[in-house]
Order: structure tokens, then sequence, then C-alpha cells
């Protein structure tokens, strides 16, 4: 039995808020048709069974921190914040171009964020969501005061071409979000976090088999059980009704899954985003692109309530609410940055 979850108070008019969001795509567009081809099934056999039609994948010469990096910069643009100006630089992702060196630093260096501190989060699908979390956290604690949160994966590369249950699922990508301080009460969550490692062999890349392994029926049950929970836990801890939310952000792991916990929580079809069909399974990259998808395509115009959750390997997942606000004129694009000057002389 979940216990119920212990919401920390914040200090008073110390929260955090969203600025930008923004994504890079390779250009490769991988349609089902070589895929069906080569697993001897037929097109419409991996649309009933994942909901995607493509997928992105990154050219060869192409890394996991230079996807990270370009939507990173990107996002940096939008919101009009200089890389020198971050506080934090964190990289979720499950395909890492090497064990050593991690992802973050590269890509607080390809950024030239110097004053950055630079960490990867490894939670798998679930990764962007918890570096969101401590993100925020950094904000609303007064640690930091501008923060990069970057989901970015290179799957195909982990992929065995020949197994049906994993072939035609991932694709390739990143999105980033940059968040700053504010002198209100935070846009960002609480988020709920959870985990449970019982289930842990159902999603696997192992060292001596660099390919994902998964129990798919296992986890279809597990995802949908457990982000609909969870979806509820943070409705509960933010104080709101689903009624109150304008657009749900769920994992872009699989259609079904997507399909079957919008029936089970009564969910109005056209309030829960899906871009699945467009990019597949972009693990830890999967939300961040699905908000930078929204954007472009004018569905984030406005203020709005979004509810935002992922389940991972592990088991890991989450769920949080998002206040979402249009951008501010470019005179005031900036977060608060009161502190800086006199923070940034104790550092030097």
């Amino acid at each position: 039995m979940q216990s119920t979850p212990v919401i920390h108070a914040r200090p008073a008019g110390r929260g955090a808020q969203v600025l930008a969001v923004s994504s890079a795509l390779p250009e490769h567009v991988v349609g089902n048709g070589p895929i069906a081809e080569r697993l001897g099934v037929s097109e419409d056999w991996i649309v009933t069974r994942t909901g995607i039609h493509e997928r992105r994948h990154a050219a060869p010469e192409t890394c996991v921190a230079d996807l990270a990096a370009e939507a990173g910069g990107r996002a940096l643009a939008r919101a009009g914040i200089d890389p020198d100006e971050l506080d934090a630089v964190l990289v979720a992702t499950s395909s890492p171009d090497d064990f050593i060196p991690n992802t973050a630093p590269l890509v607080a260096e390809q950024l030239q964020a110097h004053g950055a501190t630079a960490i990867d989060v490894g939670a798998a699908c679930t990764g962007w969501l918890s570096a969101l979390a401590l993100g925020a956290g950094l904000l609303e604690a007064a640690r930091a005061h501008t923060v990069l949160v970057i989901g970015a994966e290179i799957m195909s590369r982990l992929l065995d071409p020949d197994d049906r249950r994993t072939a035609a699922l991932f694709g390739d990508g990143a999105g980033a979000v940059v968040l700053g301080s504010s002198n209100r009460d935070s846009d960002i969550g609480p988020i709920i976090l959870r985990s449970d490692a019982t289930g842990a062999d159902a999603i696997v890349i192992a060292r001596d088999d660099p390919c994902v392994r998964m129990d798919g029926h296992s986890t279809f049950q597990h995802a949908v059980r457990r982000l609909s929970e969870v979806s509820t836990e943070a409705l509960v801890a933010a104080g709101y009704g689903q009624e109150d939310i304008d657009l749900y952000v769920y994992h872009q792991a699989n259609g079904r899954i997507l399909d079957a916990v919008a029936d089970r929580l009564a969910l109005p079809r056209e309030r829960v985003l899906k871009v699945v069909d467009h990019y597949g399974n972009t693990s830890a990259a999967s939300i961040p692109i699905a908000l930078a998808d929204a954007a472009a395509h004018g569905r984030l115009s406005g203020e709005k309530r979004i509810l935002v959750a992922a389940f991972g390997a592990g088991f890991t997942w989450g769920a949080g609410v998002l206040q979402w606000r249009p951008p501010r004129p470019e005179a005031d694009v900036s977060c608060d940055r009161s502190w800086r000057s006199t923070d940034r002389e104790h550092r030097t």
C-alpha cells in the first residue's frame, strides 16, 4: 500500500518557473516499412501494437551530447538567457556516449556554460521528470537561480533490429527546458517520484548484452497502473482536480499505454497529448520533446496547467503539475537575478 506523500513547505515567495522549452531531432525519419520488412510483419502490425508510424534515428557521427546541447542552446536562446548565467546543467539520459565522461559536462562545455555545475540524472524514462524535480528544488532552496534541464537519447544504437518487442519502439532526440527563479509561489510541482525494483528485470540493458530487452506485457500492466495512481497523487498534492488540467503530457512510451491511462482515469482524449506516432519512445527525452511539439503547434498558448508523468525501467515513475505561462516581453524574459552580482563576486 502506498503511503501518503509528504509535501514539505517551500520558502514563501521563492519559486521556480519554466522560461522556455525546445527540442532537437535528427533529420533522418524512419518509417515502419523497413522495420516491418526485417521483422517479417506488416506496418499495420507495428501501428496496432505501438501507435507509432515513424521515428527519428541519429546519424552515425551524432553524439547524445550534440543533441542535448542543440536542444539546450535553442531553449536558452528562447528564454533570453546567456549560457554563462546558468548555475546547473542537468542531463537525463539512458544512452550516454560513454560511461565516463558523463554527458552533462560535455553539454555544458558545448554551450560554454562555464559557471554551471553539470550532472547526469539516471532514472530511465523517468529521468527528465526526476531532473526537473531536482532543478526546481535547487531554485526553491535559493541554491541556484537558472537551471537547464535536458532529456537526450540515441536509443537506436541500443536496439536489436530482429527483436519484435523493441525494434520499432524507440527513437532518438532531445528536449530541454530552462528554469528560472521567481518571487512568487513555484510553478512546478510538487513532483511525486516513486520506485519499485521488484520489477527491475522487465526492462534491461546489460553490459554483456547492450541492447534493450523488455517484457512488454509486464511493462504495460505496471505502466498503466502506476501512471494512473501517480497522476491522482500529483493532483491531490497540487490541490487540483482532473478538470483543472488543460493538458496531460505523459511519457510517450506506447500509444496503447497512453490510451489505457486515459481510459482508466476517464480523461478526455483531446486533453491527452499524443506525439508518439511521430517520434516513437524517446525515453528520458519524450516529455520535453512532447512539450516542445505542443508549443510549436499552439497548444500551450496562454496560461495552462499541465500534468506531466513518466514511467520507466527500474521501475521508476512520477508525476507533477506545471503552471505554464506565456513568454513575457523580451525586456522582462529573464528570471530574478538580483542576487547574481554579489554571488559571482564571492565565487571568483
